[in-house]
């Protein structure tokens, strides 16, 4: 009986198209596989760009709705000052990286 199917001319042509499939073709098994990697990779990029969204929104809806926040934000990030004021902007040129 397994004479008869390795002697099988099928069993041949069958077998060279499964290796051509797995190793030879231009969506062969480890390009699946890289092509696998990347879409997770992007999935998972995908999930952090959702979640900044979320926290920007949340941002940007406090900072329209509570001066003081905005107050806050454009002391920290812009030095903006108030007329009566003088703002030091220290820089630690010693950091350790």
């Amino acid at each position: 009986m397994l004479r008869k199917i390795i002697f099988n001319k099928y069993f041949y042509t069958g077998t060279a198209f499964l290796i051509w499939i797995l190793f030879f073709d231009q969506d062969n098994f480890g390009e699946q596989y890289r092509l696998s990697q990347t879409l997770n990779d992007l999935r998972n990029k995908e999930e952090y760009y959702q979640a900044e969204i979320v926290k920007n929104k949340q941002k940007i809806k406090l900072l329209e709705t509570d001066s003081a926040y905005l107050e806050k934000f454009a002391r920290e990030k812009y030095y903006m000052k108030k007329d009566n004021e003088e703002v030091f902007v220290i820089i630690n040129e010693n950091k350790e990286e």
